[in-house]
C-alpha cells in the first residue's frame, strides 16, 4: 500500500515496510501519563519496543508531531509528557491545526497503520460500551476502526469498568472476529475473568496470522486477540475498585473521552498502584504476542 503524503514514517518503519518485513504498531496514548504515571510509561515503552526487536519485528510508535502523523518515532521523548489525545476523527484537526504533540489512541493508531501496510496492532486494554451508555450513548469510537480496518490487534480484552457483555455484542455487530489468544474467557484488562466466554480460541500465531490473511482475502475487517494480563489482579478487589472509581466520576461530572484517564487514575490509586504494574506487565505481553503474530505473517 502506497502511504498517503501526509503521514511520515520512520526510515526503520519504512524500510520494513517496503521489504514486507515485520512491523508491529503501536498507540502512544498509553505511553504518555494519560495512560501510565511516569516513569512506569517510559519504562514500558521501552520494555515493550525491546520485546518487539528482540522478537524479530520492527517497532512503530504513532503520534501526530507538529501536524504530521507519524508511523515511527526516532526520538519517542514528547509522547512521555503530552497531554493532547488524538482519536481517530480528530486526526485531521490535528493535522489542520498544526497541533505539536498529540498521543494517538487505538482507533488513530489503527487508521494510520492501515494507510502505511502495518498490519499488526499491540495496546493494552480497548475501549468499548460504557456501563451507562443506554443513558449517555457512551461507545468507544475505536470499537468501529477495529471493525474496519483488516489489522490484527492484540490487547487483554476491553477495560474492566466497561460494559463488557455489551461491548462484546458491539465487535460481534461491527463483524470483528474476536479470538482469545490461550484463553476461553475473555480478559478484563487487568484480570482474567470477565465470565464471558470468548468466540474462539487460537494459541498459535501463525494460525491468527492465517486468520487475517483469510479476512483479507475475504475483504473484511479487524482482528481483535484478547490475550490474559501475565500478572492480573484479584477480580474483587478490582470490581470493588471500579464501583468506587465509577462513584467518583460520576459525582465529579467526568464523561466523554476525560472519563476513561479519570477512572484509570483512580482505580490506581484505590488499588495502591497494583493496577499500574498489572497494565504496564500486560503492555509489554501484549507487544511479545503481536511480534510473534507479525513475524508468522511475514513468513507467508
Amino acid at each position: 500500500m502506497n502511504s498517503p503524503s501526509s503521514i511520515t514514517m520512520s526510515p526503520a518503519v519504512a524500510a520494513a515496510v517496503a521489504g514486507r518485513q515485520p512491523v508491529v504498531a503501536l498507540e502512544s496514548t498509553v505511553y504518555s501519563t494519560l495512560g501510565l504515571p511516569a516513569p512506569h510509561n517510559k519504562q514500558v515503552l521501552e520494555a515493550s519496543q525491546q520485546a518487539i526487536t528482540d522478537g524479530g519485528a520492527t517497532p512503530a510508535l504513532t503520534a501526530v508531531i507538529n501536524g504530521r502523523p507519524m508511523v515511527g518515532l526516532d526520538d519517542p521523548t514528547p509522547v512521555l509528557t503530552a497531554t493532547a489525545k488524538v482519536a481517530a476523527r480528530d486526526l485531521a484537526v490535528a493535522m489542520a491545526k498544526r497541533w505539536s504533540v498529540g498521543v494517538t489512541t487505538v482507533g488513530a493508531s489503527l487508521t494510520l497503520a492501515h494507510h502505511v501496510g502495518v498490519n499488526v496492532f499491540a495496546t493494552g486494554g480497548i475501549g468499548g460500551v460504557h456501563r451507562n451508555a443506554s443513558v449517555t450513548g457512551d461507545i468507544s469510537g475505536d470499537l468501529p476502526v477495529i471493525g474496519r480496518f483488516p489489522i490484527v490487534t492484540v490487547c487483554a480484552g476491553a477495560k474492566a469498568f466497561l460494559d463488557l457483555p455489551r461491548t462484546l455484542e458491539m465487535l460481534e455487530t461491527l463483524g470483528v472476529v474476536v479470538i482469545g489468544f490461550g484463553t476461553d474467557e475473555l480478559p478484563a484488562f487487568t484480570t482474567t475473568t470477565s465470565g464471558l466466554p470468548v468466540p474462539h480460541r487460537m494459541d498459535d500465531p501463525a494460525e491468527i496470522a492465517a486468520v487475517l490473511r483469510h479476512r483479507k482475502a475475504l475483504g473484511q475487517g479487524g482482528v481483535l486477540v484478547c490475550a490474559p494480563p501475565p500478572e492480573p489482579l484479584d477480580a474483587d478487589v478490582l470490581a470493588a475498585a471500579n464501583e468506587q472509581a465509577e462513584a467518583d466520576a460520576d459525582a465529579a461530572s467526568i464523561a466523554g473521552s476525560a472519563r476513561t484517564p479519570y477512572v484509570l487514575g483512580a482505580i490506581a490509586r484505590l488499588t495502591n498502584g497494583a493496577s499500574v504494574s498489572a497494565n504496564t506487565a500486560l503492555v509489554t505481553n501484549n507487544a511479545t504476542i503481536a511480534t510473534a503474530i507479525a513475524v508468522a505473517l511475514a513468513a507467508g
